[in-house]
Protein backbone atom coordinates (compact mmCIF):
# COMPACT_ATOMS: atom_id res chain seq x y z
CA UNK A 1 0.00 0.00 0.00
CA UNK A 2 1.67 3.29 -1.16
CA UNK A 3 1.78 6.45 0.85
CA UNK A 4 -1.04 8.34 -0.39
CA UNK A 5 -3.51 5.81 0.06
CA UNK A 6 -2.25 5.33 3.52
CA UNK A 7 -2.98 9.10 3.94
CA UNK A 8 -7.01 8.92 2.39
CA UNK A 9 -7.58 6.40 4.45
CA UNK A 10 -6.59 8.31 7.39
CA UNK A 11 -8.89 11.19 6.22
CA UNK A 12 -11.33 9.29 5.68
CA UNK A 13 -11.22 7.49 9.51
CA UNK A 14 -11.24 10.50 10.79
CA UNK A 15 -7.16 9.90 11.98
CA UNK A 16 -6.23 13.35 9.58
CA UNK A 17 -7.86 16.11 8.39
CA UNK A 18 -7.66 17.32 4.84
CA UNK A 19 -5.40 20.37 5.77
CA UNK A 20 -2.65 18.08 7.28
CA UNK A 21 -2.87 15.46 4.80
CA UNK A 22 -2.37 18.56 2.53
CA UNK A 23 0.65 19.54 3.97
CA UNK A 24 1.92 16.45 4.18
CA UNK A 25 1.76 16.08 -0.14
CA UNK A 26 2.88 19.46 -0.11
CA UNK A 27 6.01 19.83 1.97
CA UNK A 28 9.50 19.42 0.90
CA UNK A 29 9.01 17.54 -2.66
CA UNK A 30 13.00 17.44 -2.68
CA UNK A 31 15.95 18.32 -0.74
CA UNK A 32 18.67 20.49 -2.91
CA UNK A 33 21.96 19.30 -1.41
CA UNK A 34 24.21 20.92 -4.22
CA UNK A 35 25.19 17.99 -6.10
CA UNK A 36 22.28 16.10 -5.59
CA UNK A 37 18.32 17.29 -5.82
CA UNK A 38 17.01 13.99 -3.11
CA UNK A 39 13.38 13.58 -4.06
CA UNK A 40 11.27 13.03 -1.15
CA UNK A 41 8.13 12.45 -2.25
CA UNK A 42 9.44 9.37 -4.92
CA UNK A 43 7.36 7.15 -2.23
CA UNK A 44 4.10 9.34 -2.54
CA UNK A 45 4.12 9.49 -6.82
CA UNK A 46 5.59 5.98 -7.48
CA UNK A 47 4.70 3.69 -3.95
CA UNK A 48 8.73 3.28 -3.29
CA UNK A 49 11.33 5.99 -1.91
CA UNK A 50 14.09 6.97 -4.12
CA UNK A 51 16.92 4.44 -4.74
CA UNK A 52 21.13 5.60 -4.42
CA UNK A 53 22.54 4.63 -7.48
CA UNK A 54 26.15 4.21 -6.01
CA UNK A 55 28.01 3.87 -9.43
CA UNK A 56 29.99 7.43 -10.22
CA UNK A 57 28.63 8.44 -6.72
CA UNK A 58 31.68 9.44 -4.45
CA UNK A 59 31.49 8.05 -1.05
CA UNK A 60 31.20 11.33 1.59
CA UNK A 61 28.25 12.09 -1.74
CA UNK A 62 26.35 8.78 -0.70
CA UNK A 63 26.96 9.38 2.67
CA UNK A 64 25.56 12.98 1.93
CA UNK A 65 22.14 11.83 0.37
CA UNK A 66 21.95 9.14 3.06
CA UNK A 67 22.05 11.97 5.43
CA UNK A 68 19.63 14.05 3.98
CA UNK A 69 17.10 10.62 3.28
CA UNK A 70 17.48 9.77 7.58
CA UNK A 71 16.89 13.63 8.19
CA UNK A 72 13.65 13.25 5.95
CA UNK A 73 12.24 10.29 7.80
CA UNK A 74 13.60 7.60 5.53
CA UNK A 75 14.60 4.93 7.71
CA UNK A 76 14.87 2.52 4.77
CA UNK A 77 17.75 2.79 2.01
CA UNK A 78 18.76 0.72 -0.61
CA UNK A 79 22.66 1.32 -2.32
CA UNK A 80 22.92 -0.02 -5.80
CA UNK A 81 26.33 -0.60 -7.62
CA UNK A 82 28.12 -0.14 -4.71
CA UNK A 83 31.91 -1.62 -4.50
CA UNK A 84 33.71 -2.73 -1.80
CA UNK A 85 35.55 -0.05 -1.60
CA UNK A 86 33.26 2.53 -1.26
CA UNK A 87 30.80 0.48 0.99
CA UNK A 88 33.68 0.47 3.78
CA UNK A 89 33.84 3.81 3.48
CA UNK A 90 30.22 4.71 3.74
CA UNK A 91 30.02 1.99 6.59
CA UNK A 92 32.28 4.42 8.72
CA UNK A 93 29.52 7.28 9.04
CA UNK A 94 26.19 4.98 8.48
CA UNK A 95 25.24 1.28 9.34
CA UNK A 96 24.05 -1.25 6.30
CA UNK A 97 24.31 -4.74 5.18
CA UNK A 98 25.95 -5.06 2.12
CA UNK A 99 26.33 -7.90 -0.71
CA UNK A 100 29.80 -8.00 -2.26
CA UNK A 101 27.88 -10.12 -4.89
CA UNK A 102 25.27 -8.13 -5.25
CA UNK A 103 26.62 -4.90 -4.92
CA UNK A 104 24.08 -3.82 -2.95
CA UNK A 105 23.96 -1.98 0.98
CA UNK A 106 20.51 -2.24 3.03
CA UNK A 107 19.77 0.95 5.73
CA UNK A 108 17.49 -0.33 7.98
CA UNK A 109 14.99 -3.73 8.04
CA UNK A 110 13.39 -5.24 4.94
CA UNK A 111 9.03 -5.20 5.66
CA UNK A 112 7.55 -7.96 5.88
CA UNK A 113 6.28 -9.54 2.22
CA UNK A 114 2.83 -8.08 1.40
CA UNK A 115 2.82 -8.79 -2.74
CA UNK A 116 -0.06 -11.03 -4.54
CA UNK A 117 2.46 -14.32 -4.87
CA UNK A 118 6.18 -15.14 -4.78
CA UNK A 119 8.49 -13.76 -7.10
CA UNK A 120 10.81 -16.72 -8.62
CA UNK A 121 14.55 -15.94 -9.84
CA UNK A 122 16.03 -18.39 -12.44
CA UNK A 123 19.54 -17.99 -14.02
CA UNK A 124 21.25 -20.01 -16.45
CA UNK A 125 24.09 -20.42 -14.71
CA UNK A 126 26.37 -19.80 -11.60
CA UNK A 127 27.84 -16.83 -13.33
CA UNK A 128 24.76 -15.33 -13.70
CA UNK A 129 24.03 -15.40 -9.57
CA UNK A 130 25.37 -11.30 -8.86
CA UNK A 131 22.77 -10.21 -11.05
CA UNK A 132 20.43 -12.41 -10.22
CA UNK A 133 21.14 -11.63 -6.52
CA UNK A 134 20.86 -7.61 -7.09
CA UNK A 135 17.32 -8.11 -8.67
CA UNK A 136 16.85 -10.70 -5.33
CA UNK A 137 17.89 -7.82 -2.57
CA UNK A 138 15.91 -5.58 -4.58
CA UNK A 139 12.72 -7.43 -4.37
CA UNK A 140 12.72 -8.10 -0.73
CA UNK A 141 13.62 -4.34 0.14
CA UNK A 142 10.51 -3.92 -1.38
CA UNK A 143 8.74 -6.13 0.33
CA UNK A 144 8.55 -9.73 -1.89
CA UNK A 145 8.84 -13.25 -0.88
CA UNK A 146 11.81 -14.18 -3.41
CA UNK A 147 12.35 -18.07 -4.62
CA UNK A 148 16.16 -18.47 -5.89
CA UNK A 149 16.57 -21.06 -8.28
CA UNK A 150 20.21 -20.55 -9.80
CA UNK A 151 21.87 -22.88 -12.65
CA UNK A 152 19.45 -24.24 -14.23
CA UNK A 153 19.86 -22.99 -17.70
CA UNK A 154 19.19 -24.86 -20.89
CA UNK A 155 22.26 -26.90 -21.21
CA UNK A 156 20.86 -29.08 -18.59
CA UNK A 157 17.30 -28.24 -19.17
CA UNK A 158 16.23 -31.26 -16.73
CA UNK A 159 17.60 -29.38 -13.79
CA UNK A 160 14.86 -26.70 -14.49
CA UNK A 161 12.13 -29.08 -15.29
CA UNK A 162 12.41 -31.02 -11.86
CA UNK A 163 11.41 -27.74 -10.75
CA UNK A 164 7.94 -26.42 -12.75
CA UNK A 165 6.31 -26.68 -9.96
CA UNK A 166 7.95 -23.79 -8.62
CA UNK A 167 8.14 -21.85 -11.93
CA UNK A 168 4.06 -22.53 -12.59
CA UNK A 169 2.92 -21.80 -8.65
CA UNK A 170 5.04 -18.02 -9.50
CA UNK A 171 3.67 -14.87 -9.79
CA UNK A 172 6.45 -13.35 -11.28
CA UNK A 173 9.30 -14.86 -12.50
CA UNK A 174 12.56 -13.12 -13.28
CA UNK A 175 15.27 -14.71 -16.13
CA UNK A 176 18.68 -14.12 -16.11
CA UNK A 177 20.80 -15.29 -18.71
CA UNK A 178 24.15 -14.33 -21.10
CA UNK A 179 25.11 -16.75 -23.64
CA UNK A 180 22.10 -16.98 -26.31
CA UNK A 181 19.97 -15.82 -23.26
CA UNK A 182 17.44 -18.82 -24.20
CA UNK A 183 16.28 -19.54 -20.78
CA UNK A 184 13.65 -16.81 -20.94
CA UNK A 185 11.76 -18.04 -23.64
CA UNK A 186 11.69 -21.82 -21.92
CA UNK A 187 10.26 -20.26 -19.08
CA UNK A 188 7.83 -18.46 -20.80
CA UNK A 189 6.75 -21.30 -22.54
CA UNK A 190 6.06 -22.74 -19.07
CA UNK A 191 4.53 -20.20 -17.06
CA UNK A 192 1.28 -18.75 -17.05
CA UNK A 193 2.71 -15.35 -15.37
CA UNK A 194 4.64 -12.39 -16.16
CA UNK A 195 8.51 -13.37 -17.25
CA UNK A 196 10.72 -10.25 -17.00
CA UNK A 197 14.06 -11.42 -18.78
CA UNK A 198 17.38 -9.83 -17.68
CA UNK A 199 20.47 -10.19 -20.28
CA UNK A 200 23.78 -10.68 -18.68
CA UNK A 201 27.02 -10.04 -20.10
CA UNK A 202 28.35 -13.10 -19.94
CA UNK A 203 29.48 -15.40 -22.65
CA UNK A 204 32.83 -15.66 -25.28
CA UNK A 205 33.66 -13.20 -27.63
CA UNK A 206 30.42 -13.59 -30.19
CA UNK A 207 28.26 -12.54 -27.12
CA UNK A 208 29.24 -9.00 -27.65
CA UNK A 209 29.29 -8.22 -23.77
CA UNK A 210 25.27 -9.28 -23.27
CA UNK A 211 24.07 -8.02 -27.19
CA UNK A 212 23.42 -11.41 -28.15
CA UNK A 213 21.16 -12.71 -25.04
CA UNK A 214 19.39 -8.75 -24.82
CA UNK A 215 18.57 -9.74 -28.61
CA UNK A 216 17.31 -13.28 -28.22
CA UNK A 217 15.52 -12.35 -25.49
CA UNK A 218 13.73 -8.99 -27.30
CA UNK A 219 12.73 -11.62 -29.85
CA UNK A 220 11.51 -14.78 -27.53
CA UNK A 221 8.52 -16.32 -29.55
CA UNK A 222 6.71 -17.05 -25.65
CA UNK A 223 4.31 -14.81 -24.93
CA UNK A 224 4.58 -12.45 -21.59
CA UNK A 225 7.93 -12.21 -21.90
CA UNK A 226 9.62 -8.49 -20.77
CA UNK A 227 13.26 -7.55 -21.55
CA UNK A 228 15.20 -5.17 -19.32
CA UNK A 229 18.42 -3.79 -19.67
CA UNK A 230 22.17 -5.73 -20.08
CA UNK A 231 22.75 -6.34 -16.73
CA UNK A 232 20.10 -4.56 -14.51
CA UNK A 233 19.03 -6.67 -12.13
CA UNK A 234 17.83 -3.57 -9.93
CA UNK A 235 15.59 -2.88 -12.26
CA UNK A 236 13.95 -6.49 -13.04
CA UNK A 237 13.50 -6.53 -9.10
CA UNK A 238 11.67 -3.20 -9.16
CA UNK A 239 9.26 -4.10 -11.89
CA UNK A 240 8.67 -7.71 -10.32
CA UNK A 241 7.80 -5.56 -7.10
CA UNK A 242 5.39 -3.43 -9.18
CA UNK A 243 3.44 -6.12 -10.64
CA UNK A 244 3.68 -8.54 -7.53
CA UNK A 245 1.68 -5.41 -5.91
CA UNK A 246 -0.97 -4.32 -8.58
CA UNK A 247 -4.14 -3.79 -6.77
CA UNK A 248 -2.81 -3.39 -3.36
Amino acid sequence: MNETRTILEKIACGEMSVEDALIRLKTEPFDDIGYAKVDLHRKIRQGASEVIYGEGKTPDQIIGIMNSMKEHGQDRILITRLDKEKAAAVLAEHDFAYSEMARIGISGENSEPDGIGRIVIVTGGTSDIPVAEEAALTAEFLGNEVVRLYDVGVAGIHRLLANKELIMGAAVIIAVAGMEGALASVVGGLADCPVIAVPTSVGYGAAFGGLSALLSMLNSCASGVSVVNIDNGFGAGYMASMINHVGQ
